[in-house]
């Protein structure tokens, strides 16, 4: 068993971002960059280095959710768990707001009467918002197969996602889902693969707004 070494408390973050930055580089990555940071953020949360070839970034993806984030924009998540990761304090001082439907009564009754998933009745909820949102999904591909589904209806031509951050978890129509968003012209940061989960889109959205500065 190694020696322990004592880091105080306010150094234990940057040390391990300067060790993934070590090791991407040892790897041959790009460490610099608009994009860096979000993938550093996500190697930092999940201590997983395969997200160094799984994560994909659409052409100005980055770009356009921090000039989206920068106007007061919102972010929806498909769980709770991601929207309470989710800096709510960095959001709120540019103006915007997180929200999860998941919980609501309605959206619980609308999808059993409908006989689908909760997650994809959320998607319509946030689209009838009205107002540009970021889309951070990580947990159910039905969400981001309903997103899908009404693009290609053009049910969002007036209010379309400003930046969808497609990396659910799991075996069931995951990969799937992800492949049909990494299919569409709107920017997208997606975890390709299997891997991902509320924690990644949390700290996808935290990368973004860190990169803003923190309050």
């Amino acid at each position: 068993m190694g020696e322990i070494e004592f880091v105080k408390p306010m150094d234990i973050e940057r040390r391990s971002f300067a060790i993934i930055t070590q090791l991407l580089e040892e790897q041959g990555r790009e460490t610099e960059g608009v994009n860096a940071p979000v993938l550093k953020r996500v190697i930092h949360t999940t201590a997983d280095f395969d997200y160094a070839e799984n994560l994909v970034f659409s052409p100005g993806a980055v770009e356009t959710g921090l000039a989206a984030l920068r106007e007061g924009c919102d972010i929806v998540t498909d769980t709770q768990m991601a929207r309470a990761g989710i800096n709510k304090a960095a959001l709120q001082r540019l103006g915007g707001s997180v929200h999860c439907f998941m919980s609501d009564p309605d959206v619980a009754e609308l999808a059993r009467e409908r006989g689908v998933t909760r997650a994809a009745v959320c998607m319509e909820k946030a689209a009838a918002l009205q107002r540009p949102c970021i889309y951070a999904i990580g947990n159910a591909p039905t969400a981001l197969l309903r997103l899908r589904e009404m693009l290609d209806a053009g049910e969002l031509d007036s209010c379309p996602p400003v930046l969808i951050i497609g990396v659910p978890v799991g075996f069931v129509n995951v990969v799937e889902s992800k492949e049909l968003i990494l299919e569409t012209r709107v920017p997208h940061i997606v975890a390709r693969g299997r891997k991902g989960g509320s924690n990644v889109a949390a700290a996808i959205c935290n990368a973004l707004l860190y990169q803003l500065g923190r309050p």
